[in-house]
């Protein structure tokens, strides 16, 4: 057994066997005799990613004593890596940081446990370096060779004392179809599929029991070759059958149990066994993920670990001329945009304008950023048969002949949302090239000039991926609207109160419950700048409080004349002996900020604590990188600081015995 770099606090978990593979910078052994094509194109690389200039140079600039940073290492992460560069980048920033943790950049990092049953130690580069590109620290531990069950179930364990956050099952296809025997019946096959899916149910279950945190199992690959041809599904024993019928469970327990699938078998299906798989480097080295694959893999396990934490992008900024239409509208006039049936080209646009209709259908919002004048920008929206996207699917539109990145900044600000939560896509590459230079944080596509290929590539990029869909996803595009027609309402008022009241707005409230559960979950991790301690939850843990008599959940929507704003708020609290009850967790969305809900939302919060028997509230700030516009929240609203630690976090108190309530001009109800 030997150990690779790690900073201290992790170093024995970082491990490597030592028969297998070893993957430094650009030393690749034994893999080298292998036959391996590492540069293959394909899986093998982010193609939606843009090659960063002098890349090598800087990966060697970042690795000199010094020079390591959290930033620089980010932007070259943000590249078209393949398998070697993000072994190289991996290994140059782990020697750069040798004497200190990421953790001291970004705070916490997550502790994943890889528990797999084959080889995946080469896998891990590829899941730290997709860390990177998502402000996400990773540590990992994997158990020795094929000792996840041993590990899981020992208390004792090495597994058991790192303490994982994050629980991904990896297991392997040869491992889960052993047991499937060609002439078995259908009736021995259901029993094995019975036996293997219980098995996986109970990793689940201890998994759950002994770390309280996410889990995430990777379906099977499709590795065997078929028997009888294209209908093996009449073959009760086949192998191949066995697999197809063991994911398709797992996608309906995996709801059931709550966890999250890393489905590799629709990306198998997708891009074809053999981009993820090569068999002889299973014959060889027990790795079922090929390593040509290993950046694509790292990227869809950090998607699915920032998606937990809200991390996913939120909306999509559109250029127009030659990304939603073909030709130049101010040019070209109406008639000459290339646009709908009778032309590949034009159904190519049609088709990315269906694709970005139905991602603001599913939640994300749609913002159009043109250098155009507005009346020829709108023009087509509201006269051209054959668009599919209409001016009411936009929540924020901006036409002028402005730069495009300060535009981009103006259209964050209206939106109320962080630059690091929009997606813009241009087919101009030095549009593209500019937004990237003043805004790094903004995700920039390169969808390069074929509009048949904007849609699928947005879909691989996965900027966008989310674990469900709630109801008011549904409606975010509507939220913005309406928020822009309440702006326009508070500048015809000269003062606020007289806004307030215009709005009618009516705050209903109701107890945590199984109705909300999914969208009281989603708002805890999505939500990063009005969060005071940044904690997050899984359902179990809000469940937790569901059933917890001294436990206060509060779920908080705002209505008024606009309509219906969602869920707008969570409140977490808990009641000690000594009568203070701590505040948990207290987050809200940003779209009613200015609006008083925060001070009536404390008012709520004093009549339940105070119906719980409480005589104090407690609540804590714990900064984030994200958080700092809430630092005074608890000031504002009349708490005393009791303590304040030197990173700025703060506890507050307030005594209820003196507390009178706040007029906020919002209707309170509960319903």
């Amino acid at each position: 057994m030997r150990t690779l770099w790690t900073s201290d606090k992790s170093e024995k978990w970082e491990r490597f066997h030592g028969n297998r593979p070893t993957f430094l910078g650009s030393a690749i052994l034994p893999l080298a005799q292998s036959g391996l094509r590492y540069n293959g194109g394909g899986m093998s690389e982010l193609y939606w990613l843009p090659e960063v200039p002098d890349w090598r140079a800087r990966v060697f600039a970042l690795a000199s004593a010094g020079q390591g940073d959290w930033v620089t290492a980010r932007q070259l992460a943000e590249a078209n890596l393949n398998f070697t560069r993000t072994n190289m980048l991996d290994t140059a920033f782990r020697q750069a940081l040798a004497s200190r943790s990421p953790a001291s950049m970004l705070g916490k990092p997550v502790r994943l446990a890889l528990l797999g049953s084959c080889t995946t130690s080469h896998l891990h580069a590829a899941i730290r370096v997709a860390g990177l590109r998502r402000d996400i620290p990773i540590e990992i531990y994997e158990p020795a060779y094929g000792q996840y069950w041993q590990e899981l179930v020992d208390p004792g364990s090495d597994l058991h004392r790192f303490g994982p956050d994050t629980v991904l099952f990896a297991l392997d296809s040869h491992h889960l179809s052993a047991g499937a025997e060609v002439g078995a019946s259908k009736d021995d096959a259901d029993q094995y599929l019975a036996g293997t899916t219980s098995r996986i149910q109970t990793c689940w279950r201890l998994a759950r029991e002994a770390f309280h945190c996410p889990i995430l199992h990777q379906t099977a690959l499709p590795v065997h070759p078929p028997l009888i041809g294209m209908n093996e599904y009449r073959l009760a024993g086949s192998p191949a059958r066995f697999l197809a019928r063991l994911n398709q469970n797992l996608r309906a327990l995996s709801d059931a149990a709550g966890v999250d699938l890393l489905d590799l078998e629709v990306f198998a299906a997708s891009d074809g066994v053999r981009a993820w798989h090569d068999t002889g480097l299973w014959l060889r080295s027990k790795q079922e993920i090929a390593p040509s694959a290993a950046p694509m893999y790292g990227e869809l396990v950090v998607r699915l670990i920032g998606a937990k934490q809200g991390r996913s992008r939120k909306a999509l900024v559109l250029d127009l001329d030659n990304t939603l239409w073909g030709g130049v509208i101010g040019d070209d006039g109406l008639d000459g945009l290339v646009l709908g049936q009778g032309s590949a080209l034009g159904e190519a646009f049609v088709a990315f304008q269906s694709h970005a209709r139905a991602l603001a259908r599913r939640g994300v919002i749609l913002a159009v950023c043109s250098k155009n004048e507005v009346a020829n920008a709108l023009e087509p929206f509201e006269k051209h048969p054959e668009m599919v996207l209409r001016r009411s699917d936009i929540a924020c539109f901006v036409a002028n002949w402005h730069d495009k990145a300060a535009n981009i900044r103006d259209i964050a600000v209206m939106l109320n949302i962080g630059l690091d939560s929009l997606v813009f896509v241009d087919d101009n590459p030095a549009e593209r090239a500019l937004v990237r230079q003043e805004l790094p944080m903004v995700a920039v596509p390169e969808v390069g000039d074929d509009p048949a290929t904007f849609g699928q590539t947005l879909a691989d990029a996965g900027y966008f991926e989310t674990l469900a869909v709630t109801e008011e996803d549904f409606g975010r595009g509507r939220l913005y609207q309406r928020s822009a027609a309440r702006t326009a309402l508070r500048q015809s008022n000269s003062d606020l109160p007289s806004y307030l009241r215009g709005l009618s707005m009516r705050l209903i409230w109701r107890r945590f419950d199984q109705l909300g559960l999914a969208r009281i979950v989603q708002l805890i991790n999505k939500t990063n700048q009005f969060n005071l301690t940044g904690r997050r939850y899984a359902e179990d843990a809000i469940t937790a409080v569901m059933a917890d008599a001294r436990a206060l959940g509060l779920q908080l929507r705002l209505t008024d004349q606009f309509g219906d704003n969602g869920i707008i708020a969570i409140v977490i609290g808990r009641l000690l002996d000594d009568g203070d009850l701590v505040i948990d967790t207290w987050l809200m969305s940003c779209r009613v900020l200015g609006r008083n809900v925060e001070a009536c939302t404390l008012n709520l919060l004093v009549e339940q604590a105070r119906s719980l028997g409480a005589c104090r509230l407690v609540g804590d700030y714990v900064p984030t990188a994200k958080n700092d516009m809430v630092k005074n929240h608890y000031a504002r609203l009349g708490f005393e600081v009791a303590t304040l630690g030197a990173d700025g976090a703060s506890r507050n108190i307030l005594d209820l015995a003196g507390f009178a309530p706040t007029e906020t001009h919002i209707d309170v109800r509960e319903g």
